[in-house]
């Protein structure tokens, strides 16, 4: 019994005894990588918090605890707003007044240049010019090739059509008539075609 009695004891004395805990964010048994560093960044950041507003509460309390000297009536705040200009601009307007050749001072560059007119500005360097320029070199000369070749296989193409149109002529003309006998006037056409064309090539 007596044992159960002390034991009641150090349960009291532990509820009295125990300290504040502070706060936790997130759980505890979380391994070393960017979740716990996350947590401890929030832990530090709400840490800052509090401590911010723990010295603002104070600071008001003090300052509501110093009773606030009360102001004369008849004094004012602060200087009035004038519309006069400033004790340095006024000397500096009149210092300009006073020289007579003021007026005849040129106006500033600035006040001169057109506001709408903008400066030429020089281009800027393009950083492959030279690359874009031998591209667009061997492109142009890669387009001349091909219309080259193109013109070479169309040229080659018109010259075996004649060829072979020639070639069906003549097989025409040299097949026998009703009797036999070869066709001498259409064969010598066609002849005389391929001689003029092989004269006026040359």
């Amino acid at each position: 019994m007596t044992q159960k009695h002390a034991r009641e004891d150090d349960d009291a004395e532990s509820k009295v005894k125990k300290r504040k805990v502070g706060f936790s964010v997130g759980p505890a048994n979380l391994p070393d990588g960017t979740y716990r560093r996350k947590a401890i960044k929030i832990k530090k950041h709400l840490i800052e918090k509090a401590k911010i507003k723990k010295d603002y509460a104070k600071i008001k309390a003090r300052e509501q605890s110093v009773p606030k000297p009360s102001a004369p009536l008849n004094e004012p705040n602060g200087p009035e707003p004038t519309t006069e200009p400033h004790a340095a601009r006024q000397a500096l307007i009149d210092a300009q007044a006073a020289s007579p050749d003021s007026e005849k001072q040129p106006k500033p560059s600035h006040a001169l240049r057109d506001p709408v007119q903008k400066r030429a500005r020089k281009p800027k360097p393009a950083p492959f010019a030279a690359e874009y320029r031998a591209a667009q070199t061997r492109k142009e000369e890669a387009e001349v090739r091909r219309r080259e070749r193109e013109e070479a296989e169309r040229q080659r193409q018109t010259k075996q059509e004649e060829r072979e149109r020639f070639r069906r002529a003549m097989a025409k003309a040299r097949t026998g008539g009703r009797n036999g006998q070869r066709k001498l006037g259409r064969e010598s056409t066609v002849l005389l075609e391929r001689v003029k064309k092989i004269v006026g090539g040359e």
